[in-house]
């Protein structure tokens, strides 16, 4: 079961998030999200644990629980939405379009 951690410390590593889960039962991974800019926590996180019962009973201990003194939420993790190729359009167009991106004739 993928279970998502939120409220985490800043602090937190991925290692210790794997050591909260542990107390409950096998933890496949654990990792805490990080900002691709800074490398920075962004205070969330995500840990799998393969059996749903142990998966179950680790939300239900940890979900509003104190870790390094920030009260943390814990609840199975959504599925994300498939990636489409279809996203809007921004107002300064796509680099090409009905003008020619900026190109002139010598017709004149």
């Amino acid at each position: 079961m993928n279970i998502f951690v939120s409220g985490l410390s800043y602090s937190l590593s991925s290692d210790e998030l794997t050591e909260v889960f542990a107390q409950f039962g096998t933890v496949a991974s654990a990792r805490v999200i990080t900002d691709k800019q800074t490398g920075r926590s962004r205070g969330f996180g995500f840990v799998e644990m393969p059996m749903d019962e142990e998966a179950r009973n680790a939300i239900s201990q940890l979900d509003q629980a104190d870790v390094k003194g920030r009260k943390i939420a814990v609840k199975e993790a959504e599925e994300r939405a498939p990636r489409t190729n279809d996203r809007p359009r921004n107002s300064f167009g796509d680099g090409g379009g009905s003008d020619g991106g900026g190109y002139k004739s010598n017709r004149y």
